[in-house]
């Protein structure tokens, strides 16, 4: 048996299988959706659900399905469009997945997710007792971004971060990215002698890897967010399998196709993992070396005496990226203060704030337990681009 094998073989074991499939995948050249790909996919899952499986399906396709019918020959990029493109593609979607699920007496529900429901408490906790009963009752929960109604605040940005979001929130034994590549390449698969990689153990194996940042035409993905969605699945324990919507029956089978991504022994909450690699930021804190340290080597939480400069309007829950004096990006946090009350705050000791402006002002800024500090990201890895993963 090979390594990639070996590796393998637990993967036909998972009992609950989140699968993950993308525009490129679900449309034809023209924008159109793709009905028979979309009917192959289906007759693999439905498949595995009849043998005991259960399987969310996370899909994209809304607005690429939804922008012929309005008339446009291209995907929308402005969001009032790309809105009104979802809205009118997410019920063709969904009557295509009844209809294709119907046929295997296999009751869907569509769940339509936004940022919010993953990193809100009470949101986060109606969600998850959503997809057990759903789950419980024998359907396919079927879940896409709330693209009709999100906004740029607060969204995923792509399914593939939504999908790992997923994963962890239903307690997954497995993921599975679809796209139109058969897995990571060690150069562009389109490269004479390029050659795919089986297994990733560890996601500092990929340094040195040359992908490309988005998509194709109808998609807003491409191979990084999807080493980022595997990131973010792998460190909260879940094995992920990156490959051709076309050889999912194999991928689940634990064949050797596409690549594995094997899980970590660490594993993050679902609160910091979304903090990390999935909140947009809203605003940016600068702070001293002292800060820096604080953070960094105590895991303490950042105080009003650190911060030297506040950029951005936000309001306090909101996420924010901390940097140093020189740019670099240290933490991400959930501010406590809207940014209009920080400014006579810099500089200053709790004790000192508490005094003149009462107790209340004895938080700290950015507390321990709402702040991740990024470590070097997949974006680092791959590109050297020295971007966080949070868009």
């Amino acid at each position: 048996m090979t390594p990639a094998i070996s590796q393998r073989t637990h993967i036909p074991r998972a009992h609950r299988v989140v699968v993950k499939i993308g525009s490129s995948s679900l449309t034809r050249a023209d924008g159109r959706l793709n009905v028979p790909a979309l009917r192959k996919l289906v007759d693999v899952l439905a498949e595995e659900v009849l043998a005991g499986k259960q399987i969310v399906l996370v899909t994209s396709g809304s607005i690429a399905a939804g922008f012929m019918p309005l008339g446009l020959d291209r995907r929308p990029n402005d969001i009032a469009t790309s809105q009104a493109a979802a809205a009118v593609g997410q019920s063709s979607l969904m009557a295509t997945y009844t209809d294709a699920f119907g046929a295997y007496d296999i009751t869907v529900g569509q769940v339509l997710m936004t940022a919010a429901d993953t990193v809100r408490r009470s949101r986060y906790r109606h969600a998850h007792q959503v997809f057990e009963r759903l789950l419980e009752l024998g359907a396919v929960p079927i879940v896409n971004e709330n693209d009709a109604l999100a906004t740029s605040e607060l969204r995923f940005g792509d399914n593939d971060r939504l999908a790992a979001l997923v994963a962890q929130l239903v307690g997954a034994d497995a993921m599975f990215l679809l796209t139109d590549v058969d897995g990571l390449y060690d150069a562009p698969p389109s490269q004479p002698g390029a050659k795919r990689i089986p297994v990733v153990e560890k996601m500092s194996d990929v340094a040195g890897v040359q992908v490309t940042g988005r998509g194709s035409a109808f998609g807003t993905g491409g191979m990084i967010t999807k080493l980022q969605s595997a990131e973010m699945a792998t460190v909260t324990g879940i094995p992920v399998v990156l490959t051709r919507a076309q050889d999912v029956a194999p991928a689940l089978r634990g064949e050797d196709v596409g690549t594995l991504f094997v899980p970590t022994n660490g594993r993050r909450t679902r609160r910091k993992v979304w903090l990390e690699h999935a909140a947009q930021m809203t605003g940016r804190l600068v702070v001293d070396d002292g800060a820096v340290r604080a953070l960094r080597d105590r895991g303490a939480s950042l105080l009003a005496a650190g911060i030297r400069q506040v950029i951005g309007d936000f309001a306090a829950g909101d996420p924010v990226e901390i940097v140093s004096l020189e740019g670099e990006l240290v933490a991400h946090g959930l501010i406590a203060y809207d940014s209009n009350e920080l400014p006579g705050m810099l500089g200053r000791t709790t004790n000192e704030m508490v005094a003149e402006l009462g107790e209340d002002y004895g938080r700290s800024i950015v507390h321990r337990d709402d702040l991740i500090i990024v470590r070097n990201t997949v974006t680092d890895v791959v590109t050297g681009s020295g971007l966080p993963i949070a868009d």
